[in-house]
């Protein structure tokens, strides 16, 4: 009677053991949810995980809609979350991460032993039954550790997910920017070109000497340089662009703004965005996640210090003397040699690590905004004075020089050499922008990918409109 009861224990303890074991199940979601939210809630973008066949139907058909029209700058942080494969192969750590919980979360399986002897007229057949009991103690604990990690990769991987659209918005302002750029720099080509021209002609008339002719010649030849340096620079930025966005193929052929999005009417006051940060940038909640991962990983190295191995088995052996004997064993690893001291000593050292490390990444970050908001003040500062300062003058200037040409007052050589100093205020006016949208870029991204909601609403980006001065307007007058 004791061996059925003992037996009926064993068999209700493996069905437990089943039952406990089907608990631990993949999510629908594979945790991209962290990710999803992120995207709506920070940039208001929509992320997408791609696995099937249908998924790429759909991210192709929209990337297609997108690039049907003159991609904006929302357009192309879009494009990207859809198509980069950089992103893409990083939501794997979140398959990797969640395999490794549900493995966490499932009993070891139990072993078998099978013997069968003989010895004279004796026949002995031994069978016994072990399971890791150490395993199935410290499973819940595992299981919350595993838990915590899955969290910090879901929080590491939206964080990815920002960082990819940040880079994007500074491929594509780079990316206007240099085409902007290469266009006025045709036009100092064609200013500097009619001016070498002209020069030859009046130098074979008699009526320019072989210094001012030689002059306008170097004017021309430096301006043929800087506008295929300019070229480049475009082609180079525009290829950045179009890897950030994952595009190839037909898909190149996208067509990108005549100009940069003109400076917000007023810059909004920010205030407390250290705090704004610390509370918002997922990198910092990332690595809380972990310290409290390395602790709880530490209180289980404390429990298990002594007690390394320890088994349980259940015998049923047989022999034709004897007959069935049925029994249990236990197997436990006697710490003689090694009491487990390294082990918590280890486990004390990474948890030390870890707690640096957030302290680290905090002091950072709160370095990081104040760097990107003195820049983005800075930047704004200056965008605003060429737009409202320098670029006006250069126009009046080019206005009145005009004026005493058509009076007889100025050469023609003034007033090319008038629409050179212009184009270059203007270009200095675009690298101003430029350094704004990247600066605001930056400082997004030093927040945790967006400005507070005041902020946002306030410099949201306005539609091209015209440049701020034609520095061809003196020439076809």
């Amino acid at each position: 009677m004791r061996h059925i009861f003992l037996g009926r224990r064993v068999i209700a303890f493996a069905t437990a053991v089943t039952f406990l074991a089907g608990c631990a199940t993949f999510s629908k979601d594979g945790g991209f949810n962290t990710v999803s939210t992120a995207a709506s809630e920070r940039l208001g973008k929509d992320a997408v995980l791609v696995k099937t066949d249908e998924d790429r139907a759909a991210v192709a058909k929209r990337t297609q809609k997108l690039l049907s029209r003159p991609l904006s700058m929302d357009d192309a942080v879009q494009i990207a979350l859809l198509n980069n494969r950089s992103l893409q192969a990083s939501y794997g750590e979140l398959g990797i991460s969640e395999a490794d919980l549900v493995q966490a979360g499932r009993l070891p399986n139990p072993g078998f032993n099978f013997s069968r002897t003989h010895g004279g007229n004796d026949l002995s057949i031994n069978r016994t039954f072990t399971l890791g009991m150490l395993s199935v103690l410290t499973l819940p604990l595992a299981t919350r550790i595993e838990s915590r990690r899955f969290e910090q990769t879901r929080l590491l991987a939206a964080d990815a997910m920002l960082k990819v659209a940040a880079d994007t918005r500074r491929a594509y302002i780079n990316a206007v920017a240099m085409q902007q750029s290469a266009a006025y720099a045709g036009q100092v080509k064609d200013s500097t070109e009619a001016g070498a021209e002209l020069a030859l002609r009046m130098q074979q008339a008699g009526n320019f000497s072989k210094l001012d002719y030689a002059r306008e010649q170097a004017f021309y030849a430096d301006a043929v340089v800087q506008l295929a340096r300019t070229r480049q620079q475009s082609v180079a930025a525009r290829e950045k662009l179009t890897r950030m966005m994952g595009l190839w193929g037909a898909q190149t052929q996208y067509t990108l703004p005549e100009r940069l999005p003109d400076l917000p009417k007023d810059r909004p006051e920010l205030n407390d965005l250290e705090s704004f940060a610390m509370e918002n940038r997922l990198d910092i909640q990332a690595a809380k996640v972990q310290t409290q991962s390395v602790a709880s990983s530490l209180g289980l190295s404390k429990a298990t210090r002594f007690i390394n191995a320890l088994d349980v088995g259940y015998q049923n052996n047989f022999t034709t003397a004897d007959g069935h004997e049925r029994g249990y064993e236990i197997s436990v690893e006697i710490p003689i040699f090694n009491w487990g001291g390294s082990k918590v000593a280890r486990a004390e050292a990474i948890y030390m690590q870890s707690a640096n490390r957030v302290a680290e990444t905090a002091i950072n970050a709160r370095s990081e905004v104040r760097e990107s908001y003195s820049a983005y003040v800075t930047d704004y500062d200056v965008a605003k004075h060429y737009r409202d300062e320098v670029v006006p003058i250069r126009k009046t200037i080019s206005d009145e020089l005009l004026l005493r040409y058509n009076g007889m007052l100025a050469s023609v050589f003034e007033l090319l050499s008038d629409s050179r100093d212009q184009v270059s205020a203007v270009n200095s006016y675009i690298d101003a922008l430029k350094d704004y949208w990247l600066a605001e870029t930056d400082l997004q991204q030093a927040v945790g990918g967006r400005l507070p909601p005041l902020a946002m609403a306030t410099s949201a980006p306005s539609a091209p409109g015209m440049p701020p001065a034609s520095p061809t307007d003196s020439e076809g007058k």
